[in-house]
């Protein structure tokens, strides 16, 4: 599987690196000054070294250990997002994906990392060309889901391991992803449109659980 990372903050080198653990081709990876290719791929732990020990970009994209060791073309973060890839990765600005550049984008699926990468008009032109989108609302989800987890460690005074936290964390986001899947397909919807209606059921069967004013009203009569 090959991936494009625009965006090579905290979000695009940890999505990078995880995806490269799991066996997945980084191709491309951009920042605010450019972006640099190549169809071997590159290592996201070497790029990343060298952006934060030079703290200069051009060390990382023109000259010293990572254009030595890999042969690479540089690209315009604009031609990163139009690049031939499986996974297409916006972890940086929002609305980069617009009416403009949507016709040029290649890659099967884009996964938001960015808050609000993909403008709603884009999205509907890409669901159109089955372009799957999954959204930042659900891409994103982790970190305020450690953050319950960490609430809720507080409330009870009991800490939990590293790995019991990734364990919960894997349970929760893919019993999330499943169900958003499911609705998506069953319903014909985009992913996005698929979360935005399960979290409003989930927000209505909380509101039902704490009672509605119809039901403390016949509890009075």
């Amino acid at each position: 599987m090959r991936v494009a990372i625009q965006g090579f903050g905290n979000g695009g080198y940890h999505a990078g690196r995880l995806l490269q653990q799991d066996g997945y081709r980084i191709v491309a990876v951009s920042d605010s000054k450019g972006a640099i290719y190549s169809d071997e791929g590159f290592d996201i732990e070497r790029l990343w070294q060298v952006k934060q020990q030079s703290r200069k970009v051009s060390a990382v994209y023109c000259e010293g250990s990572v254009c030595e060791t890999k042969d690479h073309e540089e690209i315009s973060n604009a031609e990163l997002l139009a690049l031939d890839v499986d996974l297409l990765i916006p972890a940086a600005l929002e609305g980069v994906i617009d009416c403009g550049n949507v016709e040029r984008i290649r890659a099967g699926t884009i996964v938001e990392i960015a808050n609000g990468p993909v403008r709603s008009d884009a999205e509907a032109a890409l669901a159109k060309r089955n372009i799957r989108v999954v959204p930042d609302v659900l891409a994103n989800a982790g970190g305020v889901t450690v953050s319950y987890f960490e609430w809720v460690q507080n409330r009870s005074g009991y800490p939990w391991s590293l790995e019991r936290v990734r364990e919960e964390l894997k349970r929760y986001m893919t019993l999330a992803f499943d169900e958003t899947f499911r609705i998506a397909e069953e319903q014909g919807r985009t992913l996005r449109n698929a979360a935005y209606l399960l979290a409003l059921q989930r927000i209505a069967d909380a509101m039902r659980a704490h009672g509605t004013q119809e039901y403390f009203q016949n509890g009075k009569d």
